[in-house]
């Protein structure tokens, strides 16, 4: 969507209505003023980068950007640039970031200071078209176009003012333009020097002292005079463009800025006596392009009338050419023919000797086939008891070969048996000694379970016997410890 001269918005908050149907805004230019003060150069041939300096001011205000940074001034002293914000209400936060700071290059000791300031918008005010026009001396206020009534403003994207319904998508309208600037008050004329086909050979170009500049077949831009009938509305128009950018925005919200040159004109352009000029100029002119156009349809004329006249000499000097061509081609015809006569007579002749030649030549190939044939023969037998011999001798030794692996197969077999035989013997003995140890294992453990139980049956009779003693020998007499009695 964005156009020459516009940029892609992605802001558009703080955008004010100019009229919606055609999605038409203004936005506030917010602009600041970065002015960085440059150390002196004390070594030859050191400089200090200006694109390093805008990076690190890119930096420095960071998260934000600016939409544009450009320099407009670069001295030995200081660098001066202008930075270009999205909204209005970043202004602030990017000087409170970058006024007072200092930044440190690479390469230099010194730290470099930053200042920053919003941009001054240069607009014409009330005072300055009042004071142009009170002071001029070849002006005059009652009449339309010298006074203060004529908006001059430059660098308008064409699309955003073309017609939905006209073919002509690459040129502006002027009727789009009245329906956008009557708002502001009665349009008394309008002028879009891009839709004059003529304006670019018209005289008197120059006026005031200053030129007038248009521009032809760049449809991508485009400037416009409007014109009001009272001073209100030029004045509103004037009060609504102050400081501001123009915004578009498409059907799918899609915003794009231009940044348009608004003045009053100090030419006199849409004064009666100009516009009259005009017309009489594009009258004129378009009297000499139609001179101009009957003067070239008369001499296409006379030229097709000269090239049909050559053609017509040329046809008859052609048809005399072809004429004797003909008669020409008749004569080498005949001559053709009797040379073709004598040629085919000859190539019969040679015809002749040459099937005689070929005849004697094939008879003798015949002979020299048959010979080649009765030897090819010959070394084919030859060559086939050559293979028998060689097939004999080679069926005879792989069989001996194949009976010598037959027979290292079978000792191999023989030794395998016997290793397996070996083996089974082996794991029979390990099996029996196992079954041995564990039958000794298991007699150590019936023998010594037999003798505790014996052991305890022997205590348990011992105990019973103290306890039938002891009841023997109760109340009688005072026993003594049982161990005492042992001793």
């Amino acid at each position: 969507m964005a156009t020459a001269g516009a940029s892609i918005c992605t802001d558009s908050s703080d955008a004010i209505e100019l009229y919606e149907t055609f999605g038409l805004y203004l936005k506030p230019i917010a602009r600041v003023n970065v002015c960085v003060q440059l150390p002196p150069l004390k070594e030859a041939g050191k400089s200090i980068s200006n694109w390093e300096v805008m990076e690190r001011i890119k930096a420095m205000i960071k998260p934000h950007s600016f939409t544009s940074l450009k320099i407009i001034k670069s001295t030995m002293e200081f660098i001066r640039f202008e930075g270009e914000a999205e909204n209005k209400d970043l202004v602030i936060t990017i000087m409170q970031r970058l006024e007072g700071k200092s930044i440190k290059l690479s390469g230099f000791h010194e730290q470099l200071k930053v200042k920053a300031g919003e941009a001054k918008i240069q607009f014409p005010c009330r005072h300055d078209w009042d004071s142009y026009f009170r002071d001029a001396k070849n002006m005059n206020e009652m009449k339309p176009g010298e006074r203060p009534d004529t908006l001059h403003i430059r660098d308008i994207p064409t699309r955003w003012f073309a017609s939905k319904h006209s073919k002509e998508k690459d040129k502006p309208s002027e009727d789009v333009l009245k329906r956008v600037f009557n708002q502001f008050g009665e349009i008394r004329c309008v002028d879009i020097p891009m839709l004059d086909p003529y304006r670019k050979e018209m005289s008197g170009l120059i006026k005031s002292g200053a030129i007038q500049t248009f521009t032809f077949g760049q449809d991508l831009v485009f400037d416009a005079y409007i014109q009001f009938k009272e001073y209100i509305g030029f004045v509103k128009a004037m009060d609504r463009f102050r400081g501001m950018k123009l915004l578009y925005m498409d059907e799918d919200e899609k915003c794009a800025v231009a940044n348009i040159k608004v003045d009053f004109d100090k030419t006199k352009h849409l004064t009666d006596k100009a516009i009259r000029k005009r017309r009489l100029d594009r009258e004129r002119l378009e009297q000499l392009e139609k001179e101009r156009e009957e003067r070239v349809r008369r001499e296409r004329e006379e030229e097709d009338r000269k090239v049909a006249e050559e053609k017509r000499l040329k046809d008859e000097e052609e048809m005399e050419r072809d004429r004797k061509r003909q008669e020409k081609l008749q004569r080498r015809e005949e001559r053709q023919k009797e040379r073709e006569e004598k040629r085919k007579q000859k190539h019969l002749e040679e015809k002749k000797r040459e099937e005689e030649r070929k005849m004697q030549l094939k008879i003798a190939l015949e002979e020299r086939k048959f010979m080649l044939t009765q030897r090819k023969l010959e070394s084919l037998r030859l060559l086939t008891e050559l293979f028998e011999r060689v097939k004999v001798i080679k069926v005879k030794e792989d069989l001996e070969r194949k009976e010598k692996e037959l027979e290292e197969e079978r000792k191999r077999q023989v030794d395998l048996e016997k290793q397996k035989k070996e083996e089974e013997l082996r794991k029979k003995k390990e099996a029996i000694k196992k079954k041995k140890e564990q039958l000794k294992r298991q007699e150590q453990e019936l023998r010594e379970k037999i003798l505790k139980n014996w052991k305890s049956n022997e205590e348990q009779k011992q105990e019973e016997m103290r306890e039938k003693l002891r009841k023997k020998l109760s109340g009688k007499t005072k026993l003594k410890s049982a161990v005492v009695m042992r001793r």
